[in-house]
């Protein structure tokens, strides 16, 4: 039997149509333009992937592109992704092929990675681009319809750059 072929990398993303905004060193996405002292950095619509975060060190992260099951099986996209947060501990040999933060293509295993925190949101102005724009913290919407599920499940939302400000 011939070889299989390795699929594509197919990273989950979402889409996003707004600014990307700071104040101090804090970053967020906005769905309007915010009264200052938020400044923005970035504007349009944006690609939005997830990452998974490593074990000890939470700042680092990898977005899943393939995932590479101990007996064969490879997976992509959101079959991947349900997965790693539903059936990932039962194969910590399991590999996950994608980009780290800086952008470099890097191969991993499941036992390296931290399912206990939530994914680290991570946009990019170009669906094919592999170095992000930001990593946000929060979502500044006074309403949060018609944004993306995932984007709202794994990114703290907030109606007014005020409020987003008086959490610490």
């Amino acid at each position: 039997m011939p070889p299989r072929p390795i699929p594509e990398h197919q990273p989950l993303s979402d889409s996003f149509t707004g600014l990307i905004i700071q104040v101090g060193d804090r970053v967020a996405l906005a769905a309007a333009s915010p009264p200052p002292p938020a400044a923005v950095i970035a504007a349009g619509r944006f690609t939005v992937r997830y990452g998974l975060r490593f074990l000890g060190k939470p700042q680092d992260y990898i977005i899943p592109g393939l995932l590479v099951l101990d007996y064969g099986d490879m997976l992509t996209g959101e079959e991947a992704w349900e997965f790693l947060w539903h059936r990932s501990n039962l194969h910590p040999r399991a590999e996950v092929v994608g980009w780290r933060s800086s952008g470099q293509e890097d191969m991993v295993f499941l036992r390296q990675l931290d399912f206990a925190l939530p994914p680290q949101v991570v946009i990019y102005a170009h669906p094919d681009d592999r170095l992000p724009l930001a990593c946000p913290e929060a979502l500044i919407a006074a309403d949060s319809a018609g944004q993306p599920e995932r984007l709202l499940q794994y990114l703290a939302s907030y109606p007014t750059v005020e409020t987003w400000q008086m959490e610490p």
